[in-house]
């Protein structure tokens, strides 16, 4: 069972501000994941657990992801 004090400090989120719509708070939510995740793939890379290689790798899977999330709920915009 997850430990929701460790989930809470390991993905921290916080209040939403822009301009309300289940699509821009959704969105909002993959984005601050995002970061979150970016920062401890960049933590890991950086103390030397993995490679500037798969860090990469790792970066670029989450981007496309972000990416199309950001299609899927936003369009064009």
């Amino acid at each position: 069972m997850p430990n929701p004090n460790k989930d809470s400090f390991l993905n921290p989120i916080s209040n939403f501000r822009g301009e309300f719509s289940p699509q821009n708070l959704a969105f909002d939510a993959n984005l601050q994941e995002f970061t979150n995740r970016i920062s401890i793939i960049c933590a890991l890379e950086t103390g030397g657990k993995i490679s500037p290689n798969e860090a990469y790798r790792q970066i670029k899977e989450l981007w496309s992801k972000l990416d199309k999330s950001k299609q899927n709920l936003l369009g064009d915009e």
